[in-house]
């Protein structure tokens, strides 16, 4: 299995291929495309995270000692951030998590591609996967 860093490494390349702006944001686009399907029973305030402009669904479950996560969003490009968030963190130990230094995403470089608001809702996605893989260790 991929590491944390390997992964984010994974999206980074994928980026670096586009030139302009809105090649990223079809690629954010496309990535909100391959969400998987979101459990109906699960679009419950309680798991909304706050701090993002959208409704975004952040579902924590646990699975032979790795946490996953369901996730949705009304917006499609907040789907695309958290889709592809959760398979960066989805599928890993809970130390691994918590353990994992948060500006390893900032080589992205999404912040020139998000305005301030989006930028803030990715910061309270990655807290709330921090969160729940101190919640479930």
């Amino acid at each position: 299995m991929t590491t944390i860093e390997e992964k984010i490494n994974y999206y980074k390349e994928g980026l670096d291929t586009f030139d302009e702006d809105m090649e990223k944001y079809k690629f954010l686009l496309d990535q909100a495309k391959n969400c998987k399907p979101f459990p109906e029973e699960y679009r419950q305030d309680s798991f909304l995270v706050s701090g993002c402009q959208a409704q975004v669904w952040l579902v924590p479950y646990k699975k032979d000692d790795k946490l996953y996560f369901h996730s949705d969003s009304d917006a499609f490009i907040s789907k695309g951030m958290v889709t592809i968030l959760c398979d960066i963190y989805g599928g890993r130990a809970t130390s691994e998590i918590i353990n994992t230094d948060l500006d390893l995403l900032d080589s992205l470089k999404l912040n020139a591609l998000l305005t301030p608001g989006r930028r803030n809702g990715v910061y309270s996605m990655l807290m709330k996967i921090k969160e729940y893989a101190n919640s479930y260790k």
